[in-house]
């Protein structure tokens, strides 16, 4: 799918597998293995968060907060300050969080707390607006403290949630990064589940509106799904509120198309998040979404790689007979 070249020569390769689902189900476009099983890591964070909205946890929520619940942020003092006055509303701290502690992302906060000798909390962990979601559909459940317990309600909610709208039992899941667990599912199915999301408003139901709720608060609130510089705010800012998408760990990237009714999932093997992000920056510009030249685009397709003394020595680019032409003409869902 990607290949990293230098001195005119092809250095580095990137192998991945790639779908393109309506919301039947029904493969529009694939490369490599459909029914590959991963683990979608940070990418499925709004089917995470369904069940907050859909049980009506999330009533009287903002957009900025449900925003937040699908978010890997920086840690930036946006978002660390929006989380802290979360849990503040709920009557919780930074205690109650089980994501664990991170060094804030952002490197103006994390330069500022290594000279004032601040050590880094749970509010600063990328994960942490999730978390805070898992922790306000726990008090709703009425559930215990240890909510990413795989056995605990919450996680339960969760998992029934995924396999509905995948379409697909989990084979099973791994522990992630921030503890919750995460279950594993076909790179179809993930690309189903966001399709899903893509015509989500066309029929009715709690789990119709949750759906239209969570999509619209990420296309709304782009820096808060991410941060300034990183690809999921960027590429959404670019695209002006016509998709929302999502990165994982490991090479995994999502995008909800409301526009065209479909739903994209992808998976580097090699897990490189510069391949996936190209990769993904590719099938948007494909499918008329993105725009070749828009700044955004050009630093993940076809990204210049500068040396240290601030020389352009090579580039990221996609792979040739990668997404060729424009796969949208005639997809409208």
């Amino acid at each position: 799918m990607v290949e990293m070249w230098r001195g005119g020569l092809l250095e580095s390769a990137h192998t991945g597998h790639g779908v393109i689902c309506d919301g039947t189900g029904a493969v529009v476009q694939a490369w490599g293995d459909p029914g590959l099983v991963i683990l979608p890591r940070s990418s499925c964070k709004m089917v995470q968060a369904l069940p907050l909205v859909e049980s009506g946890a999330a009533a009287g929520l903002s957009s900025r907060q449900l925003a937040l619940a699908c978010a890997s942020h920086q840690g930036a003092e946006q978002h660390v300050d929006a989380v802290s006055q979360w849990l503040a509303d709920l009557g919780l701290g930074d205690g109650d969080l089980r994501c664990g502690p991170e060094v804030s992302r952002d490197k103006d906060l994390k330069l500022a707390m290594i000279r004032a000798q601040i050590a880094p909390c749970q509010v600063h962990n990328n994960c942490s607006g999730k978390h805070v979601g898992f922790l306000t559909l726990a008090r709703h459940l009425k559930a215990g403290p240890e909510y990413v317990d795989p056995a605990h309600p919450v996680q339960v909610a969760v998992r029934a949630t995924y396999e509905e709208v995948t379409g697909l039992d989990s084979p099973g899941f791994g522990i992630d990064g921030c503890s919750a667990p995460n279950f594993a599912t076909t790179v179809q199915g993930l690309a189903h589940a966001m399709a899903r999301f893509a015509v989500a408003g066309r029929g009715s139901g709690a789990r119709d509106r949750a759906m239209v709720r969570l999509r619209e608060a990420m296309m709304e609130h782009p820096e808060m799904v991410a941060g300034e510089g990183c690809a999921c705010t960027e590429l959404m800012r670019a695209m002006g509120g016509r998709a929302a998408i999502k990165t994982g760990a490991e090479g995994v990237f999502v995008a909800i198309l409301p526009d065209l009714g479909l739903g994209v999932a992808l998976k580097i093997v090699d897990g490189a998040t510069r391949a996936s992000e190209c990769a993904t920056t590719a099938i948007l510009v494909a499918l008329g979404l993105l725009d070749a030249e828009h700044p955004a685009t050009k630093r993940r397709l076809g990204a210049v790689t500068v040396n240290r003394a601030g020389l352009a020595v090579g580039s990221v680019e996609k792979a040739r007979g990668f997404c060729e032409g424009r796969l949208g003409s005639g997809l409208n869902g």
